[in-house]
């Protein structure tokens, strides 16, 4: 078992990988930028590194401070949590280079799958089909090459980046006059976000759900599908309400558990083909039909891990270290049962009124509900602190489970009216999505089990989808 693991990251993903190493009884060491200097990761850590100013570029992005700050402490494992650098083949290179165990898969896996156009190949191989579209990229300044590329999908098409993630640089294309536009613009935010211009087109697929497999593999022959999520609550691409198990109708009654397992037997057979180790997530489109097509794969814990665990019972963090230190699947993984039904709510600090624009401040007030057997709050703020505009405006995820459906989503639903938290921006009060996200599961269309990704970004503009 590694000793001493130092965690690349902040906010709540950072606390919610202290405490599973506190548990275990393995030293930690958190990193943190100035604006981060008294948050909670850094006091939850037995030691703290500062690896610069605020911007992630100046910080949590650079790779040799983090990668310093494991050798000074005498770290023998470093995790990356999720964003930032969790998914950087040069970070786990460096890391790797410096001795130091990278809890994550294998750099050539960070390639293979941080190329979504490599990925959808290797989905391919793997007999695993993603949407039709464009075999490469597509060259934006070549308008007629690609209006016939694109004429050969059909509209609506997405465009695409082939180095991205989050729904950044990606593009819903219905009118073949606005393709040239699109092309270019997804090409720019690529350059900009991860540094790689090229776009690819995919056909579009109409009232589309979100669905992704977890997958734990061990390096050596073991690998295990641990259920689906449910993740079609959106907003900018990005989920704020996930669940598991998917209520979709594709997946009811007997019928529906052949197609869970096809499901789950696809996910399973993309990442082995890859040599993948460690925790991951296969995603998926799922047309109205329940056709379902690969997505891409998420080599990295995801932000909603935390349903599965609560209806597995698993520690996904701890099995991602207890893999990265060796060893293979344990008993409780290989026997896991699924129990129950589980719902996460992502609370953040935005407003669903004005197109979900990020709203920092300082944290005035604040008050969670009493966390149980059927409650979590993942947090990484507390009163006092400051809100920057530097990060992802994630306050904290409220997880609730239950033995059926609804009393999930009933017990998530009164977790969400006992917490208070109150933000005081430049100008006054700042909003928060709390009471959306009460209302999205209030909502009959969630309440029935069958909405889309564009479910949650029509009730926010009073419209809803249909």
């Amino acid at each position: 078992m590694l000793k001493k693991i130092l965690v690349a990251n902040r906010g709540e993903i950072a606390c919610r990988v202290l405490r599973t190493c506190k548990r275990l009884g393995i030293a930690t060491v958190a990193v943190y930028s100035d604006a981060d200097a008294s948050a909670p990761h850094v006091a939850m850590a037995d030691e703290a590194v500062r690896i610069g100013p605020p911007p992630v570029r100046d910080s949590y992005l650079v790779i040799h401070a983090i990668v310093e700050a494991a050798r000074a402490t005498g770290a023998d494992g470093i995790h990356p949590g999720y964003g930032l650098l969790s998914e950087n083949q040069a970070f786990a290179e460096a890391v790797v280079a410096a001795g130091v165990t990278f809890i994550g898969p294998p750099p050539a896996v960070l390639h293979a799958f941080g190329d979504k156009i490599l990925a959808r190949d290797h989905a391919r191989g793997a007999g695993v089909f993603p949407p039709p579209g464009t075999g490469g990229p597509v060259d934006p300044a070549d308008v007629e090459a690609a209006q016939r590329a694109a004429e050969s999908i059909g509209f609506p098409l997405l465009v695409k980046a082939a180095g991205g993630g989050g729904g950044i640089g990606m593009q819903v294309v219905t009118d073949p006059g606005k393709l040239s536009r699109a092309l270019t613009a997804c090409s720019d935010r690529g350059r900009a976000a991860f540094g790689d211009p090229r776009v690819y087109m995919e056909r579009y697929i109409e009232r589309p759900r979100h669905i992704e497999v977890q997958v734990l593999c061990d390096g050596q022959g073991g690998a295990i599908a641990l259920g689906e999520r449910e993740c079609s609550a959106q907003r900018r691409h990005q989920k704020i309400v996930e669940e598991t198990p998917s209520p979709a109708a594709f997946f009811q009654g007997a019928a529906g558990e052949v197609r869970r397992k096809e499901l789950h037997d696809s996910a399973l057979r993309v990442v082995t083909a890859a040599g993948y180790v460690g925790a991951g997530t296969v995603e998926f489109v799922a047309a109205e039909s329940g056709e379902l097509f690969f997505l891409e794969v998420n080599a990295r814990l995801q932000v909603e891990h935390c349903v599965t665990e609560m209806c597995t019972g698993l520690d996904l963090v701890e099995h991602q270290i207890r893999i990265a230190s060796g060893e293979p699947l344990a008993p409780e993984v290989r026997g896991h049962t699924y129990r129950g039904h589980a719902v996460e709510a992502r609370l953040y600090a935005e407003d669903p009124a004005k197109k979900f624009a990020p709203q920092p401040g300082r944290i005035t007030a604040l008050r969670w509900p009493a966390a149980g057997d059927d409650l979590r709050i993942e947090t990484g703020v507390a009163e006092g602190l400051e809100v920057t505009p530097f990060y992802d405006p994630l306050l904290a995820k409220i997880v609730a489970h239950g033995p059926t459906r609804d009393e999930a989503i009933a017990r998530l639903d009164q977790a969400l009216a006992e917490t208070t938290i109150e933000l005081t921006g430049p100008a006054g009060p700042a909003a928060t999505n709390l009471a959306f996200l009460r209302q999205i599961l209030q909502d009959g269309d969630f309440r029935s089990g069958q909405y889309d990704t564009r479910f949650a970004e029509a009730l926010a503009a009073g419209k809803k989808a249909g």
